[in-house]
């Protein structure tokens, strides 16, 4: 069974404009993005507009199973680096011309937004024919009007009976096919489009500033979600059926690693009353009570804590996607289990001396404190860790594995009558790891039995409160970060994937790739060059030798492919940020102190 309520359906023969609405990836990953389903709405709010869905892998709407050619607009959303190849799959399928000095005017117009296309969209930039940098609701509805005012869409041609009347064209080559129907060779003239801030065309390479909505005021909030029945897994949403509640835009606590620091800011919040306001009117348009809360760093919304009593009076559930660990408090913990929440989802990252050239000055009895409260309300915990940091040594890697073996040993609840309680801060951490050198080269001969019948003893009387679970992931250099500058270097994450597995065993724990981790930092900071290498994935498989033959590196005075791109953080900013990673000097949040003049506000 597979159904959905609150799609939009029109009459497409008299919408003006017809608007495909793509995303590469499955759908319980496509209904699980906010900005997808804002931007489906926000459209579909204009009279002369149809835009319709259509999800990997298929190349059909969902709304009236229109083949994706039939569209006048095909728009991607690039949420990541990984789904450039089923972009390029999906065109192909279609029987859409790949490139775009192939398409004519009888093709759509194909154009992508998102985090990925804002920060670099080089790589693919021999597909698209235009990007949108920054926030939809700041540059769709002007790029629309003016395509409507060019006459562009498949309709206006045709009820054009005057062909000299058709204006805005380049390289005239009419023809009639076998069938006597009329094709048109012309390129669309994209140059008017240039005209618009926040629109890189490639053809022109023009300097593009990112747009954004002002304040949250002047952003699309969803009020009518689409809600999924179905008794098929894949096509469960991966917040399940909930209400997309958008709490705040960007981060500014200046993560050196993380492109969502760098790239919306500055901060915006909404209201707390219009918070209200729009979770009553989404639940009377779907009959949800269940809130997923949205933003870059939800618990740094200023008003978290009235946000979540007020839900769960008003008698939602409430759920976050992840919550930063510095602004975690009891109460809040507290507010979200009596809400419903039953996984808390945070990321230390790694060992305290590397989270301090990140940035993020956490210290481990904070992250363990979290843990504590957490385990002791009953939640499930899931952490999220980077190997391969800068400046990250054997002994670091050695000391995040003793770490995680701590943070996995509060799950258990111990009999005091038979085990000393075990009391976790800062100090017993660094005083494990110290040791773990000694404790590597002992072999298991060199044990003693009576201390293999104390661990069996121990573990036998252990009793899991919660479940607590680790992601390790390898750190991605990302343009528009202090870390742009990074490189990737596979064979040593290779090497410390390996060292974590053989002295993890036993924890719930998930690693990615590090080939993976070389192919999606190709993508993200390659140039247009790039392009090639996906094309031919299509074909054939590209050996992980000449993904690593075409990584970047980069010095900092080089010029980077997305130059053009000005997110408004100045490079100079990014710069000495890069150059505080060496010190571990400490940048504060610029919420809770003065304006240290990244560029963003200005």
């Amino acid at each position: 069974m597979f159904k959905e309520r609150n799609i939009i359906i029109k009459n497409p023969l008299r919408a003006d404009i017809r608007f495909g609405l793509v995303y590469p990836n499955v759908y319980k990953t496509a209904m699980s993005s906010l900005g997808y389903q804002i931007i489906y709405n926000y459209i579909n709010e204009r009279e002369d507009t149809y835009s319709e869905r259509i999800i990997y892998p298929s190349t059909r709407s969902l709304e009236t199973n229109s083949p994706l050619a039939d569209f006048d607009i095909v728009s991607f959303s690039l949420q990541y680096e990984q789904d450039y190849f089923h972009v390029l799959e999906i065109l192909r399928e279609a029987g859409i011309p790949l490139r775009r000095e192939d398409r004519t005017s009888d093709d759509p117009l194909i154009i992508a937004g998102g985090p990925c296309a804002s920060a670099n969209p080089l790589p693919l930039s021999d597909f698209i024919d235009i990007f949108v940098v920054g926030e939809a609701e700041a540059v769709l509805y002007d790029f629309l009007d003016l395509y409507s005012s060019l006459n562009l869409s498949k309709k206006s041609k045709k009820d054009k009976s005057n062909k000299s009347n058709w204006s805005n064209r380049t390289n005239i080559s009419n023809k009639i096919n076998k069938n006597d129907e009329f094709i048109d060779y012309e390129k669309i003239d994209l140059s008017p489009f240039l005209d618009i801030e926040g629109l890189y065309i490639p053809e022109f390479n023009n300097q593009t500033n990112i747009v954004l909505s002002e304040n949250m005021e002047s952003i699309y909030h969803l009020t009518c979600p689409i809600v999924t029945e179905t008794d098929d897994k894949d096509f469960i949403p991966a917040f399940s059926n909930s209400i997309l509640l958008n709490v705040s835009r960007a981060c500014t606590r200046g993560c050196r690693f993380c492109m969502s620091s760098y790239l919306y800011r500055p901060l915006r919040e909404t209201d707390l009353n219009d918070l209200f306001s729009i979770a009553e009117e989404a639940r009377e348009n779907t009959g949800l009570n269940k809130i997923s809360l949205i933003g870059a760093a939800v618990s740094d919304y200023s008003r978290i804590n009235e946000l979540t009593e007020g839900l769960e009076e008003r008698g939602f559930q409430v759920s976050t996607p992840s919550m930063r660990i510095e602004s975690i408090t009891r109460e809040t913990l507290t507010a979200l289990k009596s809400s419903g929440l039953k996984t808390l989802t945070i990321a230390p990252e790694s060992i305290y001396s590397l989270r301090r050239r990140i940035n993020k000055d956490i210290k481990d009895e904070e992250v363990l404190r979290v843990i504590s409260d957490a385990v002791e309300l009953g939640f499930n915990i899931k952490l999220y860790f980077l190997i391969g940091l800068p400046y990250e040594s054997e002994d670091d890697i050695k000391e995040l594995a003793n770490m995680m073996k701590q943070i996995d040993s509060m799950k258990y609840e111990i009999d005091s009558n038979s085990v000393s309680s075990i009391k976790l801060n800062d100090n017993s951490i660094k005083s494990m790891s110290n040791s773990l050198s000694e404790n590597d080269s002992l072999s298991s001969e060199s044990k003693s039995k009576k201390s293999k019948k104390n661990d069996k003893r121990i573990k036998s009387r252990r009793k899991p409160k919660v479940s607590i679970s680790f992601s390790v992931n390898p750190v991605i250099p990302k343009p528009h970060t202090p870390l742009q500058w990074e490189s990737y270097d596979m064979k040593e994450i290779k090497s410390k994937i390996k060292y974590l597995k053989k002295n993890l065993k036993g924890l719930d724990i998930k690693f990615d790739s590090a080939k993976m981790g070389l192919i999606q930092y190709v993508l993200s900071c390659g140039d247009k060059d790039i392009g090639n290498l996906i094309e031919r994935s299509l074909n054939e498989k590209i050996s992980i030798r000449e993904w690593a033959q075409n990584a970047p590196s980069y010095d900092l005075d080089d010029e980077l492919p997305w130059d053009s791109i000005d997110v408004s953080v100045s490079k100079e900013f990014l710069k000495s940020e890069y150059e505080k990673i060496k010190t571990s000097e400490q940048t504060p949040w610029c919420e809770d102190g003065p304006c240290y003049n990244c560029g963003a506000c200005n």
